[in-house]
């Protein structure tokens, strides 16, 4: 087996067959290049939240599996915590991600709340269109949302999914709102798309019952499910990365197969380099009062 060693500060990880096919094209070192180009982008938003991997140990042509518990053989800078029923890795550093991505971890997922809180921290709205061939839906539901957000003083945040959607965040003050209160939020937002514009979107859980429609899902977003990070490559034939895009880039031209690893390593704006500020500005409580308010006098 081909070993080399990368020393970040005085932690030395082991680099197994670097020259191992990841992708076409693509070698394990050409992946942990990425990554460590990306990490000051992307490890913010690994900061403190327990960590699902999806690992490829013979890269996208092989077989797949979760990885939620660190296993036993792990180093010993690799920090966890018990995370509901497992021993989940909390990847806040660059030796950490690199080890991760050592072991073929391509995709990486993580909640909507730290370690710390059963509070999320942010919604994810994901709008999925039924193929990749259909993404302008997801553009079309992104705008949507948009001009809503910009209505109500809300700042939203875009990406790519790194497949066939988009995916709109919204960061929000610590330890502040509990996921039964933020769902009031997301429900209305989803089904006001859906009754505007009922023959290109759908809130239909069942992929045999959209009829071609983009599923906005927000039941998603709930305590211990996951949403791909932020600058998270994915394990499709493409390499194609969850890249954050500015909302000037939402064009119909716009296309997920534009962002592979080298393209986003070659961007030189992070847009979401403002979603700490957001956080703290988001007039959230004033449109949960306002729509709990609602909901009381439709109850009347």
């Amino acid at each position: 087996m081909d070993k080399h060693s990368i020393t970040v500060g005085e932690i030395d990880i082991t680099i197994t067959n670097p020259e191992k096919l990841l992708w076409m094209g693509i070698t394990k070192a050409d992946y942990l290049h990425y990554l460590t180009k990306i990490s000051s982008q992307m490890l913010p938003f690994l900061h403190d939240k327990p960590l699902t991997v999806i690992r490829y140990p013979d890269g996208v042509n092989g077989e797949a599996f979760y990885q939620k518990n660190c296993p036993e053989y792990a180093p010993h800078f690799i920090q966890t915590v018990q995370y509901h029923d497992h021993r989940a890795i909390i990847c806040s550093n660059l030796p950490t991600l690199l080890w991760l991505g050592n072991q073929a971890a391509l995709e990486f997922h993580v909640p909507f709340a730290p370690y710390q809180s059963e509070q999320p921290s942010e919604i994810v709205f994901d709008l999925d269109p039924p193929s990749q061939e259909a993404f302008y839906l997801a553009v079309e539901a992104a705008k949507q949302i948009k001009i809503t957000l910009d209505r109500l003083h809300i700042t939203g945040f875009l990406k790519l999914s790194g497949n066939k959607g988009l995916q709109i965040h919204i960061p929000l003050p610590q330890n502040t709102f509990t996921y039964d209160q933020t769902k009031i939020f997301t429900s209305f937002i989803a089904h006001y798309l859906v009754e505007m514009n009922p023959e290109k979107f759908t809130v239909e859980r069942l992929k045999k019952k959209r009829h071609g429609r983009l599923y906005i899902d927000y039941v998603q977003h709930a305590s211990g499910k996951t949403i791909i990070a932020p600058y998270s490559v994915r394990g499709n034939q493409n390499g194609l990365v969850a890249v954050p895009i500015e909302w000037s880039e939402l064009t119909d031209e716009l296309s997920p197969l534009q962002f592979s690893m080298e393209k986003v390593l070659n961007r030189k704006a992070n847009p979401f380099e403002s979603y700490e500020e957001a956080r703290i500005v988001q007039p959230f409580q004033q449109i949960l009062n306002w729509l709990i308010g609602q909901e009381k006098n439709n109850r009347l």
